[in-house]
């Protein structure tokens, strides 16, 4: 039997509810709570089945550096019509750090950022 599962992923924001809302008319996001206490707010998101929850901290805090750097560097969603997502995204004004490409015959990806610059990676897998 397995003992570990996984469960979310952390954000932090100044305000999580426009992050939230960025992920929600970008990425499909799915709003399913929100949380607010006299020093805190949390914005509790489905990401494609990932649980995303998005705290609020103060706007002094730091930012990631930019990528490369250790630790966890991006998040990475499985997409279907890369090239047409992208574009969509580029309409919206979604800054694309990477354009489509393909790292090997059956893989495409592009990464874009999003709020507090989190670094997304869109996966497009053909069968080989």
């Amino acid at each position: 039997m397995t003992r570990f599962a996984f469960d979310h992923v952390h954000l932090r924001s100044p305000d999580p509810d426009a992050t939230g809302q960025w992920f929600e008319d970008h990425l499909e996001a799915k709003r399913v709570r929100r949380l607010e206490g006299p020093n805190s707010l949390r914005v509790i998101l489905d990401l494609g089945g990932l649980n995303l929850f998005i705290d609020r901290v103060p706007a002094s805090t730091p930012s990631v550096p930019p990528a490369p750097f250790l630790g966890i560097e991006h998040l990475a969603l499985a997409v279907t019509g890369i090239d047409a997502i992208i574009e969509d995204l580029r309409a919206k004004g979604v800054r694309i750090v990477m354009e489509p490409n393909n790292p090997n015959p059956t893989t495409r990806i592009a990464f874009i950022e999003g709020p507090e610059n989190v670094r997304v990676e869109l996966l497009e897998r053909q069968a080989a």
